[in-house]
């Protein structure tokens, strides 16, 4: 049984949603179990929880979105589309348009987001490609969750993409040493916000991001 009756109060209470909104939300919720028969999408132990422990918690992310300001999203190593499809969603009534682009080199879990994307008539653009490989990106935000650790994902912010505002990152409850770490070998602004869905986590929010010249 999936958490339902959670979900749509923790939902409605927290986003305000519409109706229209939730039950897109919920209807992609089943898309995932059913396809997670194929291809692992997410870990078989957490699909009864899928609402709160996948669908919230993505959500709680479009805390850090600019709506007035943002138009396009890179989510690296997109997978099932968590975040990157629950975001979407959740602003499929920007003006103007809200576009979301996956990167994702698994064959199959891209015919996936390609698939669901188009049920729910989102703006998006899918590249069934390794991200690592790119170059000259350009997006306004770059969100990863459940990809790669921060080092990595920084790496490829600098490397692969030319131009972003910001990053936005889930971490555990080392986040906070990560992120000390972190700041020995860059410089960055960031913005942290406790997670929703695990008191342990935090949701952050990266910007300003610039290597340091560190001499030997």
């Amino acid at each position: 049984m999936i958490d339902s009756n959670n979900f749509k109060i923790d939902i409605i209470n927290y986003l305000n949603v519409s109706r229209e909104t939730l039950a897109e939300l919920e209807e992609y919720s089943k898309e995932i179990i059913l396809k997670n028969k194929d291809i692992n999408l997410i870990s078989k132990s957490t699909e009864k929880s899928i609402k709160s422990r996948h669908i919230l918690d993505s959500a709680q992310t479009i805390d850090f979105i600019d709506k007035n300001d943002i138009k396009t999203c890179t989510d690296i190593g997109a997978g099932a589309g968590l975040p990157g499809i629950v975001l979407a969603i959740l602003m499929k009534s920007k003006k103007p348009l809200f576009k979301i682009i996956f990167y994702e080199k698994s064959y199959h879990k891209s015919k996936f987001l390609d698939n669901v994307s188009k049920k729910f008539k989102l703006n998006y653009q899918i590249h069934n490609k390794n991200i690592f490989k790119e170059e000259n990106l350009e997006t306004d935000v770059i969100i990863s969750r459940a990809f790669k650790p921060l080092p990595v994902i920084f790496e490829i912010a600098n490397q692969n993409f030319k131009k972003f505002k910001y990053i936005i990152i889930f971490l555990g409850k080392s986040g906070k040493k990560i992120l000390d770490e972190a700041l020995k070998i860059w410089n960055f602004n960031y913005e942290e916000k406790k997670s929703l869905t695990n008191e342990e986590s935090m949701i952050v929010k990266i910007s300003n991001l610039k290597k340091k010249c560190i001499k030997k």
